[in-house]
């Protein structure tokens, strides 16, 4: 085996995963080196005790087929066991290594294949991404921490691990409880804290394998979003929030294909801004979402612009006419009639649809907000502005510093695509019975009525 030369932190995250703890999390910010640190020390305890089996687990499948299995595991071979053969079995999703041991990959998102890897018996569990994976899931996981085995290297049984990563989400999380206030998530009741390791690692702590934009791309980020992906640090939970991150994180949708959709709706919500002055204006709220055949809706485009209506209605227009939408869906109480006649002027015989605030924005955000944390609303591709506007919902108001344009645009939308929300409209008797069904990829496709 040819050494690979970590970093001076991921050489003291290593010191900690030798540790006598059981449960041991890397946490800090983004591509700060904690996968590829747990990945390598897993295929180190997978080739010291043969015939041991290991697991590599993320909430999603496709994430872990894309980041771990595609990317950060060949790496680490390559990199640092350039010697050692290995078999991948692309179909079943596990490893083979000299001696017989075994690393399998599994998203706790897919049923069966759980059901099939956690028929097993492990040496080693390492929970990527734990922001994303709910707490239950992670007690099912332990359960199967029992496989006994021998370190060839000492003779003794290989000590049992479970290993766990993250960008730090805020701290009403059950990794903050476990790892940082070292209670029990559930029934707060103090843990052993010597068998519960926390350790920090950071992009700063690994400059030397990242690019110097990649560091000022993360130091542009929003403070909410710099504090975790840059700093690596657990946020304080917003009192009583609407939306959390961990949820827009758990079920977002950016490396798997999209499904076909029903419907997409593009939704307006406008400020009031004229043409010739709007620099003083809030920005007019545009959004594209759109209702699959799984079930699930999707944020498919934020198009906010401040902007006055001769640019944001052809900016509408161009979305409907490029998603093959629906119709427009708009906020009728600045303008009232106005709306409608902008749509309309960009382009002529829009289907349109008028909506009326007739309650407040928290009333209005709370089933949505319900429809995120149960994964039936998905963002697919990074929306950071509109997710900020969204955690600062909380039931006592908006606590942002705008008006939430964006996420009073996408409230407008997900309200139109599950018009259960919402007392039912009576369908016009053209639509009833009709079905439209279109395929597309991230913004283009077919469509079949």
């Amino acid at each position: 085996m040819t050494e690979f030369k970590l970093t001076a932190k991921q050489e003291e995250a290593n010191e900690v995963l030798g540790s006598q703890a059981t449960h041991i999390m890397l946490a800090g910010g983004s591509r700060s080196g904690k996968t590829f640190a747990l990945v390598r020390a897993i295929v180190i305890r997978a080739l010291k005790a043969p015939g041991s089996r290991h697991a590599i687990l993320r909430f999603r499948l496709g994430h872990v087929k894309q980041s771990i299995v595609m990317d950060t595991f060949p790496k680490v071979m390559q990199l640092c066991f350039p010697t050692v053969a290995y078999d991948l079995n692309k179909s079943d999703l596990y490893v083979k290594l000299p001696g017989g041991s075994e690393i399998y990959f599994g998203g706790l998102d897919d049923k069966q294949r759980v059901e099939k890897i956690l028929g097993n018996e492990y040496a080693t569990i390492f929970l990527e991404e734990c922001s994303q994976i709910p707490y239950d899931s992670r007690n099912v996981a332990v359960t199967r921490l029992a496989q006994k085995v021998t370190d060839r290297a000492t003779g003794q049984n290989l000590p049992l691990k479970m290993y766990y990563a993250e960008n730090p989400p805020d701290k009403g999380h059950w990794t903050y409880k476990m790892f940082k206030l070292k209670v029990d998530p559930e029934t707060k009741r103090p843990l052993d804290g010597r068998d519960y390791e926390f350790y920090q690692i950071n992009p700063g702590d690994n400059l030397v394998n990242l690019s110097g934009s990649y560091v000022k791309t993360l130091e542009s980020l929003p403070e909410r979003l710099r504090k975790r992906f840059l700093y690596g640090e657990f946020r304080d939970a917003a009192p009583n929030a609407l939306f959390r991150d961990d949820w827009f994180e758990r079920w977002r949708n950016i490396d798997d294909e999209l499904p076909d959709m029903l419907r997409i709706v593009v939704a307006v919500d406008p400020s009031g801004a004229d043409d010739d002055d709007n620099i003083e204006n809030d920005e007019i709220g545009i959004v594209v979402c759109g209702l699959g055949i799984d079930g699930n809706g999707y944020v498919l485009e934020d198009l906010t612009c401040k902007a006055g209506p001769g640019v944001w209605g052809k900016v509408a227009t161009d979305a409907f006419d490029r998603w093959e939408a629906d119709r427009i869906v708009a906020e009728m109480n600045f303008g009232g009639a106005m709306v409608k006649f902008v749509i309309r002027a960009a382009r002529a015989n829009t289907p349109f649809r008028p909506v009326t605030a007739s309650r407040g924005k928290v009333v209005r955000a709370e089933p949505i907000s319900a429809l995120v944390e149960s994964g039936k609303v998905r963002m697919a591709g990074i929306f950071r502005e509109l997710e900020d506007e969204l955690c600062a919902f909380t039931t006592h108001g908006y606590m942002g510093e705008n008006s939430p344009n964006r996420a009073d645009a996408m409230v407008w939308a997900f309200s139109d695509l599950f018009p259960e929300l919402a007392k039912p409209e009576q369908p016009k008797p053209e639509q009833r019975g009709q079905i439209i069904h279109r395929r597309i990829g991230k913004n283009t496709g077919w469509m079949r009525t």
